[in-house]
């Protein structure tokens, strides 16, 4: 079982730099403090899988040069991990399917709000074709390659034809494992982070029930979300993370949705422990 892990962005909600701002991280010239919003490609026993698609998703597909994905996980339905889905229409064109979304049920009810006409009947000619999936929080779940999806047959003014498809799946489904978190101390908007094998995929924590962390165990990298040195009302602070990470007890640590409160890359990097890294965009894992 093979996973190989891409940071495509590490930044937090505004990305960094930060509009208008002219503090040392955002006017660094290191590549690794230039941060897109947070998201993640992963390659698992030859499923590609993105999780999350922002605001910057189209400039991250163009620039890791993916041509190909299986599916997208949701982790929620705040804008800076779901702003970019309408530039999905590039991978129906490209690829004659539509794209597999896997997310909690209010994450698809959101959607259907603000991505309306993705979702309206009849359809409009040139929307975005998407198969939704719903994940429990509580119960691992199947990634299939989209080999079996239906086929999408364009005609000019009127949009896609679904045809049946030819063949069978090739590659075996991979299992994944949700991981439930809170976005906030009230436990009010549930998050979700992602097993895949030996790698955890985590963003935007503030709480995890102590229960979660029997999923956690024995993994080779594990990342997770800190915007700031001091404590923050919806992420965890720096201090927050380590102890997290100290409690999960991966091999390699790797934080991310970093914000220009924190110290630039190579400043960080200095004050951590020898296991836990600030990851940057581009940064490749895998276990």
């Amino acid at each position: 079982m093979s996973v190989k892990l891409t940071f495509l962005g590490t930044g937090t909600s505004s990305g960094v730099p930060f509009i208008a701002c002219d503090c040392p991280v955002c006017t660094s010239q290191d590549p690794r403090d230039k941060r897109l919003r947070a998201s993640a490609l992963v390659e698992y026993d030859g499923i590609t899988i993105l999780v999350d698609a922002g605001p910057d998703f189209r400039q991250q597909m163009l620039r890791a040069g993916v041509r190909h994905l299986d599916a997208i996980l949701l982790t929620h339905n705040h804008k800076d991990h779901t702003g970019g889905l309408d530039d999905t229409r590039g991978f129906n064109l490209a690829e004659s399917k539509p794209v597999n979304i896997y997310c909690e049920k209010y994450v698809e009810e959101s959607l259907r709000k603000e991505f309306s006409y993705a979702f309206a009947r009849p359809r409009y000619p040139g929307a975005p074709e998407w198969h939704m999936h719903t994940i429990d929080a509580r119960s691992p779940f199947q990634v299939h390659s989209n080999e079996g999806e239906v086929s999408l047959k364009w005609e000019s003014g009127f949009g896609y034809h679904y045809e049946r498809p030819e063949g069978e799946e090739h590659l075996k489904p991979v299992e994944v494992i949700p991981i439930q978190g809170w976005h906030d101390k009230d436990r009010k908007l549930s998050v979700l982070g992602f097993r895949f094998g030996n790698i955890a995929y985590i963003t935007d924590f503030k709480v995890i029930d102590d229960t979660e962390f029997s999923k956690l165990r024995g993994l080779d990298a594990i990342t997770v979300n800190c915007v700031k040195p001091t404590s923050h009302h919806s992420h965890f602070s720096l201090p927050e993370a380590l102890e997290f990470f100290e409690k999960a007890g991966a091999k390699r640590s790797y934080i991310t949705h970093i914000s220009h409160l924190l110290p630039r890359h190579e400043e960080l990097q200095a004050q951590l422990p020898a296991n836990v890294f600030p990851a940057y965009d581009g940064l490749v894992i895998e276990a």
